[in-house]
């Protein structure tokens, strides 16, 4: 798949990302935030609104000239989501989540896209750029857009799942990376680092699986709803499948990354256990010796040699044979 060639930065200030009025035969009107405030959008058959979530006008804009209900209101301006469907007449309530691919963040710390879905209006939201939404909007300016509300969901959910499947794809191939740095013993791979790649895995799959779930209650439902043709359930039902795989991928890159963390505690457990049994036989082995030189060292009459001129040649005769006789039976024992 090609990628979509990057788009210019968006303003952290501006109330709408970008809007567009459709007519009845499909053709598409770029919209401004004016054009909203005055109530252009009930010229059009239906319409899109990108707004930043983050803006005090669109807040005010969402509860007092937007025509949504308070707990449609209250549901796309919260802070926490999962990403999840309802049906909420007449329209869904939709909440998604795409990759955080924006320089300098962590594209772990998943996007959340929150949408209002009716046969005449899609209005979605979002804190921070999401690229995936950018990518519909080139369908539309290329004259490429779906002719109907349900189409555009499900062109969103389609983008959504396009930027995550490479990013998944960089997580295996880690996973592969770090399986061939356990093979080479002359590369030390640091516990922390498979700790920070498993957390990183656990965090995408956090978002995954109850994406998987809102798109298949988004078909169950939108096949009743009127709001989703044929084709645009197809395409619902494909992401689906896609975002399950996903999850499965994800599954897989969590038990790998965990049967490396283990092997990694692993070997270093047994390179300690090996330093403590070469100290084990070190104490063995000078044990005896530091007994008899220690009461040969006591500073008392009767010491036997001490008027000997051989006698210390002796000792340390007697202490060689002595540690010569340990080895040879430690090496008899097998235990070195």
């Amino acid at each position: 798949m090609t990628t979509p060639a990057p788009h210019p930065p968006e303003s952290a200030n501006a109330p709408m990302v970008f809007g567009y009025g459709f007519t009845a035969d499909g053709a598409a009107t770029p919209l401004e935030w004016s054009d909203v405030l005055s109530g252009r959008l009930s010229e059009f058959a239906r319409y899109w609104l990108h707004l930043n979530r983050l803006s005090p006008d669109v807040r005010t804009w969402l509860k007092t000239q937007s025509g949504l209900d308070h707990l449609s209101t209250e549901a796309l301006l919260q802070e926490d989501t999962r990403p999840r469907a309802v049906r909420h007449d007449p329209g869904f309530l939709i909440n998604l989540r795409g990759m955080n691919l924006n320089e300098g963040e962590a594209l772990e710390d998943m996007l959340a896209l929150r949408m209002w879905a009716s046969e005449t209006a899609l209005i979605t939201l979002r804190a921070k750029p999401i690229r995936g939404a950018r990518d519909v909007e080139t369908l539309v300016k290329e004259g490429k857009a779906p002719t109907s509300t349900g189409g555009l969901i499900a062109a969103l959910a389609d983008a959504l799942t396009d930027r995550m499947e490479p990013e998944v794809s960089r997580f295996d191939e880690h996973a592969d990376q770090f399986e061939d740095d356990l093979l080479d013993p002359s590369i030390k791979l640091p516990r922390s680092t498979l700790s920070e790649f498993r957390r990183r895995v656990l965090q995408v799959r956090r978002y995954i699986l109850p994406q998987r779930e809102a798109l298949a209650q988004l078909v169950r439902e939108g096949s009743q709803a009127g709001l989703f043709t044929d084709h645009d359930l197809l395409f619902l039902r494909e992401s689906a499948d896609r975002v399950t795989r996903l999850a499965e991928e994800l599954d897989t890159i969590r038990d790998r990354s965990t049967v490396l963390q283990e092997q990694v505690i692993e070997e270093r457990a047994e390179v300690m256990n090996q330093r403590l049994f070469v100290l084990s036989i070190l104490s063995a082995v000078f044990l005896p010796i530091s007994f008899v030189t220690g009461l040969f060292g006591v500073n008392v009459g009767g010491m036997p040699g001490v008027e000997s001129p051989g006698a210390f040649a002796l000792l340390v005769v007697g202490l060689a044979l002595a540690t010569l006789l340990m080895l040879a039976l430690f090496r008899w024992r097998r235990w070195i």
